[in-house]
This record gives structure tokens, C-alpha cells and sequence, in this order.
């Protein structure tokens, strides 16, 4: 049996592993290099959000993303489903609640690339259906490591992470927002929304 002294080690040594493998992981994908990431920024209604998005690591999730980008379909649209400590989540629907059309789900990448749902991190929202993503994606408002893809579970695939102190204090902020339960997908929903006015890729080759 693990004493208590034991115990305290072992959850030590396992926060310093993931800070490592964090840290690590966010350097290795939002450099500058020959080949740098692509960045975006979203200017909501509360303030911009830039992203810094793993082409090398999700290129599948990246293009897709980029796409819906490109094309202004996440201009107007709001963070819908918004749960301080989990998650901000957007991209499917406008200021009506009505749902945004999308295209063809894309393959989840979740188990190619192994990258994980720590705070500040942006993913792919899906069904039950792992390969169901087409435009909703969530920020990581905390460590979400129980998201990761593992053995036996598909997993929510990461492809970016919000890029500068700014920027994850506008996710902060939108965490906190007042709620009401709208009724059907909307149980966690602002009671102002918070929508996306403009959304515009700021390396774009």
C-alpha cells in the first residue's frame, strides 16, 4: 500500500511531468521557423483571441479549420456553449442560435498527432461519432487531459493553442459570463452573446 508521503511524491512528480511535456509541446509547435505556424486572430465581442494552429502535428484539422476561415463562416458567429473551468466552445451557430451550414466532417486526428487538451489549447467539438467534426471548436479554459485520445477512447483532436497572455485572459473573461439554460444544446449559454465579429489569418502566406 502507498503511504501518504509516497502518494504526495508520485502527484509531484506527475504535475512537473505534464508541465515539462507541456511547455515542450507549445514550443516545439508555435515557433517561427522556416516553416512557421499559422496564426489567427479572433476579434469577439469581449476582445480578440490569437491562435497559433499545428499544421505539422493536425494538418487535417488545420486545413479544415482554415477553410471556414478563408470562406468568413465564423464571422458572426458566438460562443454557444461557454462552462468556466471546462471549456468555451463556438463555431456552429449565429447570433439566432440558428445552426451554421458545414461541410463534410473530417477524419479525428486525435490519435495521429497525440496532442493534448491543456489549458488554452484549441480542439475539434464532435459528436459520439469520433470522425463527426465540421466547425465547432472549443478552447480548453483548464487541463482537459481526460479529452486526449487513448487506447479504447477517440479523443478530441487538438490542433492550436492560443498564442499570448492577451489573448487567454479574453478566454478567461468569456468563461465567466453569465449563463442561462436556453433549452436543447444550449444549456450553457450566455446570457449576452458573445459572437465572433471578425476572424482574420494573420500570416497567411
Amino acid at each position: 500500500m502507498m503511504t501518504p508521503t509516497a502518494r504526495r511524491w508520485l502527484g509531484a512528480l506527475s504535475a512537473i511531468y505534464l508541465l515539462i511535456t507541456t511547455n515542450t509541446l507549445q514550443a516545439q509547435e508555435c515557433d517561427e521557423g522556416d516553416d512557421p505556424s499559422p496564426v489567427v486572430t479572433l476579434a469577439t465581442s469581449e476582445g480578440d483571441i490569437t491562435l497559433c494552429l499545428f499544421h505539422r502535428k493536425a494538418p487535417i484539422t488545420v486545413e479544415n479549420f482554415l477553410k471556414y476561415v478563408e470562406s468568413g463562416h465564423y464571422e458572426g458567429s458566438i460562443f454557444h456553449r461557454v462552462i468556466n473551468g471546462f471549456m468555451i466552445q463556438a463555431g456552429g451557430f449565429d447570433e439566432r442560435y440558428e445552426p451554421l451550414p458545414s461541410d463534410s466532417p473530417i477524419v479525428n486526428e486525435a490519435k495521429k498527432s497525440k496532442l493534448h487538451n491543456v489549458r488554452g489549447t484549441i480542439a475539434m467539438a464532435r459528436t459520439d461519432d469520433p470522425d463527426s467534426a465540421t466547425d465547432q471548436f472549443f478552447i480548453n479554459h483548464r487541463n482537459n487531459l481526460r479529452l486526449d485520445w487513448a487506447p479504447g477512447k477517440a479523443g478530441y483532436a487538438v490542433f492550436g493553442k492560443v498564442k499570448d497572455k492577451l489573448s487567454m485572459s479574453t478566454v478567461d473573461f468569456i468563461a465567466t459570463a453569465p449563463i442561462k439554460n436556453r433549452g436543447g444544446a444550449f444549456t450553457d449559454s450566455p446570457t449576452k452573446p458573445v459572437v465572433i465579429n471578425k476572424v482574420t489569418w494573420v500570416n497567411k502566406p
